[in-house]
């Protein structure tokens, strides 16, 4: 009996944890707006590293789309926040961010195109 008081005392105290922490927990997310002419729409999680794209995701193309970070729904031009092509133009996909930006420094997930330097879609992520 007293084993199972144990266990139990335990998991009442990870789930309190969990819910005293739930941006830790949960990661920040958001919805993309499109950009620039283009449609982009779709979920956005940032959240241990990485970049998780929904499986709502979906953009209308461009000749060199890429994942970037950014503030305020803008992507700061001649940065290295620009950091990998997009895999896919739908469906969920997961990149990783580079050990050299802080996640927590951005709050914007931007769809970029390098090509013609124009920004194609943004999800604000809280």
């Amino acid at each position: 009996m007293n084993r199972r008081v144990f266990i139990t005392s335990t998991a009442a105290l990870a789930l309190t944890s969990a819910l005293s922490f739930p941006a830790f927990a949960a990661g920040r997310s958001g919805k993309f707006k499109g950009q620039s002419n283009h449609v982009t729409k779709g979920s956005v999680t940032v959240k241990d590293r990485k970049i998780i794209l929904g499986s709502d995701f979906w953009f209308d193309g461009a000749p060199d789309p890429r994942i970037a970070l950014g503030n305020g729904g803008k992507f700061k031009k001649g940065s290295k926040n620009d950091f990998t092509p997009l895999k896919k133009d739908t469906g969920a996909q997961t990149y990783s961010i580079p050990s050299s930006m802080n996640e927590a420094d951005f709050d914007t997930v931007i769809v970029w195109c390098r090509k013609f330097s124009v920004p194609l879609g943004y999800a604000k992520i809280k």
